[in-house]
């Protein structure tokens, strides 16, 4: 890796918290970002922050009834930024940031924590009705309208069979108002990919590792590719476009961070550009590169199969002594992140050259 003319990863900004953040996320077409997590007494803490000539300004706090784990700013409208998230004690709720202690959804959507959300379709760009995914420690996948108190589908373990907690989930291929799939990820290693038109498991696999993060490159186009981040320090990126009946996707394994990869998160202006947090609290920025042709012929039966590229490390920097837990790249300025570390930290990072790749 030859760092002198990559793209550097410069810390902005760093403020401490007084409590554990689990979920960082820029308020779209703003200097805004949200943080989330749970105070020192269990309590949910939801704080607003915004950037000023370089300093960070704290713009409100709210104290919540349950810690929370996760939130998406993905089924709602543009204009409203209405803010959905999930708690410890298994609550889905969505609130205006304006009061964000009064939700204008709630629904009790598992059993216990609500480890991962997802959602899609309340944006500007973007098809079908606005849905969000939650997967919990019961084990149980579901996807909520915010117009009905049930859920649209309910993914749940077999009677009889022991619950592995679901880790994350991330929708996809919702390019226009029919198609639309969820990938979910379990402790245990196993992901597992829904295709929410025909109601069936389209493809599973297991990666050996419990799934930290799935996300897809883009989820409002016909499946291209994803990554998967795993314990064991390794992550997995998948070719989405051809699917063997027998092998399904083709994929590649790479050894990242020296400890667990907690996340993986793709730059929205280059799709081919994402970042990975480590347990070692440390950055790694890859770029994906597409194989001459996408689309081999399997050995045995001759049937199309998929060809995966390659990644290249771009640059990587440690920026803490604790776990990176989450990462959101801002959508609207290009190399703009915001970070939250479990040494109760945030950090605003600048990364620069970008748009040489």
């Amino acid at each position: 890796m030859d760092s002198t003319d990559a793209p550097q990863i410069i810390e902005h900004i760093h403020k401490s918290l007084n409590f554990t953040p689990y979920e960082t996320k820029f308020v779209p077409c703003s200097a805004r970002f949200v943080c989330l997590g749970i105070s020192p007494k269990a309590k949910g803490i939801l704080a607003i922050h915004e950037m000023s000539a370089g300093s960070l300004n704290t713009i409100g706090e709210y104290v919540l009834p349950h810690g929370i784990k996760c939130a998406t700013f993905g089924a709602s409208p543009i204009e409203d930024r209405h803010l959905a998230f999930g708690d410890y004690g298994g609550q889905l709720s969505i609130s205006d940031l304006e009061n964000p202690s009064k939700p204008i959804f709630n629904v009790q959507a598992h059993t216990s924590i609500i480890n991962a959300c997802d959602g899609l379709g309340g944006q500007q760009v973007g098809f079908g009705a606005p849905e969000i995914v939650t997967g919990g420690r019961d084990g149980c996948v579901r996807v909520w309208d915010p117009r009905t108190q049930e859920p649209v589908l309910s993914l749940e373990p077999e009677e009889g069979q022991s619950a592995r907690d679901c880790w994350t989930v991330a929708f996809g291929n919702s390019y226009n108002d029919d198609e639309r799939c969820v990938c979910a990820g379990y402790d245990n290693g196993d992901v597992k990919l829904f295709d929410l038109r025909t109601n069936s498991l389209r493809y599973e696999t297991n990666v050996s590792n419990g799934v930290t993060n799935i996300e897809f490159d883009r989820p409002d186009i016909e499946m291209n590719k994803m990554v998967v981040t795993t314990l064991e320090s390794k992550f997995r990126a998948f070719d989405l476009r051809t699917q063997h009946a027998d092998d399904g996707f083709a994929w590649l394994s790479e050894r990242a961070h020296k400890s667990t990869v907690w996340l993986a998160k793709h730059l929205p202006q280059n799709r081919d550009i994402f970042m990975t947090g480590g347990g070692n609290g440390g950055f790694n920025l890859y770029k994906y590169h597409y194989p001459t042709s996408r689309v081999g012929e399997h050995k045995k039966d001759k049937a199309p199969v998929g060809v995966v590229g390659s990644v290249e490390l771009l640059n990587s920097r440690v920026i803490s002594t604790q776990p990176i837990v989450s990462f959101d790249w801002s959508p609207d300025r290009e190399g703009l992140g915001v970070c939250s570390c479990l040494d109760q930290s945030l950090r605003v990072f600048i990364v620069t050259k970008l748009n040489k790749y």
